[in-house]
């Protein structure tokens, strides 16, 4: 009998592997991305205090001219938003974290577009 697992869960397991390595100070926070069938979300989080700085995702209200929140375009929207939060909170240098999702498509989209905003990583 093969013991098949979803999808999500090794994606969860991969994720807490890379998470081991990767810690978000308030010096250089940490940039989490999660992603699901319909939106991306994403936050700036700063692990040592155990806080969130800033979010965005693809559900604001200022990206109301998204029609899909599910593809590319609307990644790259939340990217450059994330960007312009965190630069007006003075944080210019983050952890990237893709949440265990293969660095691609939209993960890849967003993160282009924070570095094309502003954002070091």
């Amino acid at each position: 009998m093969i013991n098949k697992e979803s999808k999500n869960v090794t994606r969860q397991k991969r994720h807490l592997r890379i998470r081991k390595n990767i810690v978000g100070t308030a010096i250089k926070p940490r940039l989490n991305v999660f992603r699901s069938n319909k939106q991306i979300y994403v936050q700036i989080i700063d692990d040592k205090a155990g806080k969130t700085l800033c979010s965005a995702s693809s559900l604001d209200k200022e990206l109301t001219t998204l029609k899909n929140g599910s593809n590319v375009a609307a990644a790259t929207e939340v990217g450059t938003l994330i960007a312009k939060r965190a630069l007006a909170l003075n944080i210019e240098a983050v952890v990237f974290d893709r949440g265990g999702y293969l660095y691609h498509g939209r993960v890849k989209a967003l993160a282009e577009a924070a570095r094309a905003a502003g954002l070091k990583f």
